[in-house]
C-alpha cells in the first residue's frame, strides 16, 4: 500500500495497532515515544520524525516498501511545488 499524506500514515498505524489490542500507551513504550506522540501521528502529524515513523512501523510489523509512483514524469517545478504546498502552514 502507498502513503501519501501524514494522515495516511496515522491512519494505517491506528489501524494496525487496534487490529493488535495495543493501547496507544503499549504502543509508545515499544516504540520508545510518548503516548501524546503516538496520539499525534495517528492523527496525522505532518513533521513527525522518519526514522520514529520506520521504528513504529517495525514495532507494529507492518511491511515497508518504497517505490517510485507516478512522480517520475513529473517536471523538477510540479515536484518542488508539491513539496513547498506540503510545508505550507494548515489552518
Amino acid at each position: 500500500m502507498y502513503y501519501r499524506t501524514p494522515k495516511a500514515i496515522g491512519q494505517a498505524i491506528r489501524k494496525r495497532r487496534r487490529a493488535l489490542k495495543m493501547t496507544q500507551a503499549n504502543l509508545a513504550r515499544r516504540t520508545g515515544v510518548s503516548r501524546q506522540w503516538v496520539a499525534a501521528v495517528e492523527r496525522g502529524k505532518p513533521r513527525a520524525e522518519l526514522g520514529l515513523i520506520l521504528r513504529t512501523f517495525n514495532v507494529l510489523d507492518m511491511p515497508i516498501m518504497f517505490g517510485v509512483d507516478d512522480w517520475s514524469r513529473r517536471s523538477a517545478d510540479e515536484i518542488d511545488a508539491a513539496v513547498e504546498a506540503a510545508r505550507a502552514p494548515r489552518e
